[in-house]
């Protein structure tokens, strides 16, 4: 434990410490996706192609935006979200398919405190449980931490999103608890949850995710052999 001169507790010195850059538009490309920043007028038609193979709008229930019933509100929505530079939103392409599935964003941008969260998670039916969607998560992870530097990685959603929290969890966030009504939206009361990983935790996640992607980890049916969560325990054992 570090203290100061008065014997007060404090936490650890970061003597190196300086702002961490923003986001840009960088393309990041794995086995079985690609990140793009969005452009209304390039992934527009496919996204709201997918978006529409959903039964219903039960998707858009925890975000912000949507459900959208035409293609002009949804237009207008990519338009705005294409042009924002906080949050900044990525399209991610599944390279079997060809084109644009989904979207998400990294928002709350602070580089002074190297803080970012990852945010507007749209996953259309033509990415979820897929291993292009876990990847797409870990190549932005790996772009905060690696690239850009950054010392922590939010997650947060509303606090009964049961999907949103175990998805969290699976992916490796820790979670830090409710901030009660946090948020109003879409008429409506937010309790929010909020997770987060820390940059000292990254070069293990990393490890779990690239032993899980690999190719060995999935059978002929393309089902995975180990769960992300089984290899990330077993890792934590090893340390």
């Amino acid at each position: 434990m570090t203290v100061n001169q008065y014997g007060q507790p404090i936490g650890d010195a970061l003597p190196d410490w300086s702002a961490r850059p923003r986001p840009g538009d960088v393309v990041l490309t794995g086995q079985h996706c690609r990140l793009e920043p969005l452009d209304a007028d390039r992934h527009g038609r496919d996204l709201y192609e997918a978006y529409a193979t959903a039964p219903d709008g039960r998707d858009w229930t925890y975000m912000a935006g949507g459900p959208f019933l035409c293609r002009d509100g949804f237009d207008a929505y990519l338009r705005a979200a294409a042009q924002s530079p906080d949050p900044k939103h990525y399209a991610i392409i599944d390279l079997a398919l060809g084109k644009a599935v989904a979207t998400f964003s990294l928002m709350r941008i602070d580089p002074a405190n190297g803080v970012i969260e990852v945010g507007n998670v749209a996953f259309s039916p033509l990415l979820k449980q897929k291993t292009a969607a876990t990847e797409a998560q870990f190549l932005l992870m790996g772009y905060v931490f690696g690239d850009l530097g950054y010392r922590r990685y939010e997650w947060k959603c509303d606090s009964l999103n049961a999907p949103s929290r175990k998805a969290a969890e699976r992916l490796g966030f820790s979670f830090e608890g409710i901030f009660r009504q946090a948020i109003i939206y879409k008429g409506r009361s937010r309790d929010t949850a909020w997770f987060s990983i820390i940059d000292k935790e990254w070069p293990l996640l990393k490890e779990a995710f690239e032993l899980w992607l690999a190719p060995d980890n999935f059978d002929a049916g393309n089902r995975q052999t180990r769960r992300l969560e089984d290899i990330r325990q077993t890792l934590a054992a090893k340390a």
